[in-house]
């Protein structure tokens, strides 16, 4: 695995009503690279783009290890235009699929692949060193096609094909057997940029990693077009958090989930992977009894490695035991009887208030 490949500039902006100003960019990018993301896509070649130059400039000026791309169509002007930027990588991108090509662009498939190599080549010649080349609608591509394209991108001197589920209809086990049939015909880094119509992205994502694709786009909270992408946070969260595969700071995944969820106007659920406000929070019984013993029972990681706390709540769902332990912390100890009626008032004073207790109010019950 070569990395991930943030998109929330490029991509994510594609969602309605989503607008970056420039600030918002150079903070998103500036803590994207603090994560140590290896990639990050920062917009469109396009000279409608104004801010897009200024922001290269300004990004280029920070020290960081992340590579700053750029995506363009296969046109001429585009291309020229990105070359004046000198990005790091430049990410050409064309159907693959005769939906596309037939439906959407009136071309056909010689035209594709006449455009694309003339494409590679002019973008070499315009001194870009790295041209990464992304398939639109590749899952539904015919194969023998998708791959004639493929070894047409390799031969006129592309580094990379990165495989769009443009429509997010990709399995994992499907996106992993694709992985491994072009990784067989070709020696090209292979990415992929998965889409969330069925709510697999993320999971397609790092199942493409584990079948040997070297880079797997993302965005911030998935933002995007329909239902959004994979999200950035969660794979992120868990390459380096899943057996340390990526030594990224997931510590800064909060702050950078806030900033994009306010510039974009979204609330973070409190249920949402590594970031959300409430998933270190607990009530049920079993649960509590065996955070309070050890947390790994029912923690997949440290929440400091997020940033986040951990919050053990008692209300009606809790247990005698967990009632105990909360005792117990709060310098209190009672006889059985006694605390089967504690037990008994701290689920109806909890019932009723309609939430959990604070240690104030527990404190009142037993007249502490």
């Amino acid at each position: 695995m070569k990395g991930l490949i943030d998109s929330t500039l490029r991509e994510g902006e594609q969602a309605p009503g989503v607008f970056f100003p420039l600030a918002v960019k150079i903070k998103i990018a500036k803590l994207l690279a603090r994560i140590g993301i290896e990639e990050i896509e920062l917009g469109i070649a396009t000279p409608y783009d104004q801010e897009l130059p200024l922001l290269m400039r300004i990004l280029r000026r920070r020290s960081s290890s992340s590579s700053l791309a750029l995506w363009c169509r296969c046109v001429v002007a585009d291309i020229d235009f990105a070359a004046a930027l000198a990005p790091d990588v430049l990410s050409l991108s064309i159907p693959a699929s005769d939906l596309h090509i037939y439906e959407k662009l009136g071309r056909n498939r010689n035209w594709i692949k006449e455009t694309l190599a003339q494409a590679i080549r002019h973008s070499l010649a315009q001194g870009i060193t790295s041209v990464s080349v992304g398939l639109e609608d590749a899952t539904r591509a015919d194969e023998d096609f998708l791959a004639q394209l493929i070894q047409t991108a390799e031969q006129a001197g592309a580094a990379r094909v990165r495989l769009a589920d443009t429509v997010g209809i990709a399995s994992p086990g499907t996106i992993a057997g694709l992985v491994r049939r072009i990784a067989r015909i070709s020696t090209l880094e292979i990415g992929i940029h998965a889409h969330n119509d069925f709510g697999m992205a993320t999971a397609n994502a790092i199942a493409a990693l584990e079948a040997g694709a070297d880079w797997a786009d993302a965005t911030v909270l998935g933002i995007g077009e329909r239902a959004g992408n994979s999200r950035l946070e969660e794979m992120a969260g868990y390459l380096a958090l899943r057996g340390d595969r990526r030594p990224y700071k997931t510590e800064h995944l909060r702050p950078l989930c806030l900033t994009v969820a306010h510039a974009a106007a979204r609330q973070i659920p409190g249920s949402h992977p590594l970031v959300g406000d409430e998933i270190f929070t607990c009530e049920t019984g079993l649960h509590l009894q065996g955070l309070t013993r050890n947390p790994a029972t029912y923690e997949p990681y440290d929440p400091e490695r997020v940033g986040g706390e951990r919050r053990l709540l008692l209300g009606r769902k809790s247990g005698k035991r967990a009632i105990q332990d909360r005792l117990h912390a709060l310098g209190c100890s009672l006889p059985e009887e006694r605390l089967e009626q504690v037990v008994h008032l701290v689920r109806r004073e909890a019932g009723s208030k309609r939430r959990p207790l604070n240690d104030e109010e527990i404190r009142t019950i037993i007249g502490v």
